[in-house]
């Protein structure tokens, strides 16, 4: 059994927390290693302790398990830092999505791009560089930082750029992307072989092999054109295949709002969109499922804690990248998956300096990208796009430029095909004296703001965008949940 130690920020996420560390006693190496518990929510903290530790005695395993606020005490000779922060939390959340509507900008996730990921950038990117500055300092020399917080590639390049410390960005579309091909193809999913690359939630599979066989453009789309359920759920995603050639990692909801195209009026969003889940395009969608989980969790939580109970023989590990990463590293077994890493050349016809998300291999020697991929031009010029929209985000967390940040929103590509410069002006203003709280990069910039704001002409307006749900209670919830 190998012995070190793995702290977790961020951990009152108790489920996805649940779910990394449980993947991680998977691995018959890690029965003794440590596992920090962090969080700056007490409550949540106490949770996901119980849980873990739960998890290791009813297992009978020799791991340790500590839950501490105090973040350089769970960094202390780690060797590896998971990160799952949402900075400002669903009160923050709730003014990126609710904001923008009131600019006509409507938003189905809002954590990655368009004005929420930019604010949400601006949050959590002073808060990823003080991790960084702790792992510097406390944590085991040559400390891996694992990524999992969105908006992944803006934190992704900010600790790489400005942090010193070895990163990399996880997520888990290209996995999930690729299990929903497996099924449209009527293959398992260890039958799909691919070559998925891009950037964060604009990531392509630009090589399909099923069962050792190529699968060309025009057979893809008859695939999800006849599958009865994919066929309406993922309508834009279907139509940039089409137009495109390549698919796309991400959700019918996610993909929309990265494209100046399909969200831009009313009409054009009720008519690319379906409402069977939140995930495919719902307004304010993933705020209401956060919502809806964080409610159900406080009230059920005596069950998530027996189900805790559970043999780690019942867990079937997950595709989340973290353990296989570690599990590599560590032992030598080599792991391949798609990782966020700067690219310098790994793909050839995006930016130097952008965060990509690619394939890679990982052994002792570390994480190992492929090299030499080039893009189809659509897809390469829809990624710098963004990645142009990221670099100015990213440098005007750092340095508290209003006026950059508020480019940033300018040229961010379905921001710029609802509002007019004034527009964006102006709800860039309001959204950083809303959330000045968790924005201490921008107090000098403040007063200047809600001085603009009070002699704005701008207009505004009430609304709920164009397809927005009601948050549903604990006993709709449940009865959801048992018609499924």
């Amino acid at each position: 059994m190998m012995s070190f130690k793995v702290a977790v920020i961020g951990a009152g996420s108790v489920e996805f927390t649940k779910r990394l560390v449980s993947d991680l006693f998977k691995v018959p190496e890690f029965a003794d290693i440590e596992i920090a518990l962090t969080d700056i929510n007490d409550h949540n903290l106490d949770m996901i302790r119980q849980i873990i530790e739960k998890i290791v005695a009813v297992n009978d395993l020799p791991a340790r398990v500590t839950a501490t606020t105090d973040r350089r005490e769970a960094l202390e000779s780690a060797r590896y830092i998971m990160s799952c922060v949402r900075v400002g939390g669903l009160e923050a959340f709730a003014t990126d999505v609710e904001i923008p509507l009131k600019y006509g900008v409507d938003q189905c996730v809002g954590d990655t791009l368009c004005a929420g990921g930019i604010m949400y950038g601006q949050r959590n990117i002073p808060v990823i560089l003080d991790f960084c500055k702790d792992i510097r300092e406390v944590a085991e020399p040559g400390a891996l930082f694992l990524n999992y917080a969105n908006p992944m590639a803006m934190n992704t390049w900010a600790a790489l750029t400005y942090g010193g410390v070895e990163t990399v960005g996880l997520c888990h579309g290209v996995q999930h992307g690729a299990a929903q091909i497996a099924r449209v193809l009527g293959v398992e999913k260890d039958e799909l072989d691919y070559v998925c690359s891009g950037i964060n939630h604009q990531t392509w599979y630009l090589d399909i092999r099923a069962k050792g066989r190529k699968i060309e453009k025009e057979e893809l789309i008859a695939a999800f054109e006849r599958h009865p359920v994919y066929s309406k759920q993922e309508k834009l995603r279907i139509d940039v295949l089409k137009r495109f050639g390549v698919y796309s990692t991400e959700s019918n909801g996610h993909l929309s709002e990265y494209l100046p195209w399909y969200r831009k009026r009313p009409g054009e969003i009720e008519r690319w969109i379906d409402m069977s889940e939140w995930i495919h395009g719902e307004t304010g969608g993933y705020l209401r499922h956060c919502t809806e989980m964080r409610n159900w969790f406080e009230t059920d939580f005596p069950k998530f804690l027996e189900d805790a109970g559970n043999p780690l023989s019942e867990h079937k590990r997950t595709t989340e990248h973290a353990s296989w990463i570690i599990e590599a590293r560590e032992t030598g077994r080599v792991y391949r998956g798609h990782f966020n890493v700067k690219n310098g050349g790994i793909i050839t016809n995006l930016p130097e300096d952008a965060i990509i998300e690619s394939p890679g291999f990982v052994d002792r020697f570390g994480i190992n990208m492929v090299e030499g991929i080039t893009l189809p031009l659509a897809c390469a010029a829809t990624c710098t796009a963004s990645i142009s929209v990221q670099r100015m985000a990213v440098e005007a967390a750092v340095t508290g430029d209003i006026e950059l940040l508020k480019l940033a929103m300018l040229h961010d590509p379905l921001v710029g095909a609802v509002c007019t410069p004034e527009e964006v002006w102006a709800m860039a203003d309001e959204m950083v004296v809303a959330q000045q709280e968790w924005l201490p990069q921008y107090a000098d910039a403040v007063p200047a703001a809600r001085e603009r704001l009070a002699s704005s002409k701008v207009a505004t307006r009430d609304w709920q965008g164009a397809a927005r749900k009601q948050v549903r209670t604990i006993e709709e919830l449940r009865r959801a949940a048992g018609a499924g």
